[in-house]
């Protein structure tokens, strides 16, 4: 890849984290480009017309995107300056610990609206079928209702971080 090229792929990259885009493909020909971002929150995606994004200055970033050979179409992940770590997804190895974990891919929120107290927090007592979180998929707000009682432990994601489908969620201290 030339310096020119990669010059252009850090300017593309920097605007994206300015409009805090969290992934961006490009596909076009030769050249793959995917780009995913690490952030402690995540806010719920708006429709592009919403998103106060300079779509003329991404218009221009991407026709000046070079052609590059496949060989280096290798995906290109890039960490957000100043973002903190997100949490480790490893449950605690202890005994009688039950994972709820995500039945979807979308967004945790810990609440059920911005500014409002969290469903359950660590050292709570809860019931089987108790909400414990909202997943969010496409718009939509699925309630998640814990799969066994008992101790909330641990919460093993962060408010607003994306989920994948089997990601464990809480950590349940049964007995």
């Amino acid at each position: 890849m030339k310096s020119d090229d990669l010059d252009q792929l850090r300017e593309l990259v920097a605007f994206l984290k300015e409009n805090d885009v969290a992934e961006f493909d490009l596909d076009r020909g030769e050249l793959k480009v995917r780009l995913k971002f690490a952030s402690a929150v995540v806010q719920p995606a708006a429709p592009v017309g919403n998103a106060g994004l300079d779509l003329a200055a991404m218009a221009r970033l991407l026709q000046a995107a070079p052609a590059v050979p496949a060989a280096a179409s290798a995906p290109i992940a890039a960490p957000v300056a100043g973002a903190a770590s997100t949490p480790a997804t490893a449950p605690v190895a202890e005994e009688n610990l039950h994972i709820v974990k995500s039945p979807m891919v979308g967004t945790f929120y810990e609440s059920p609206s911005p500014g409002s107290a969290a469903f359950v927090s660590t050292g709570d007592r809860i019931e089987k079928g108790q909400i414990v979180c909202i997943v969010e998929a496409m718009k939509l707000m699925n309630e998640i209702e814990a799969d066994a009682a008992g101790e909330i432990v641990k919460r093993l994601v962060t408010n607003g971080q994306p989920v994948e489908y089997g990601q464990p969620l809480f950590a349940i201290r049964t007995a």
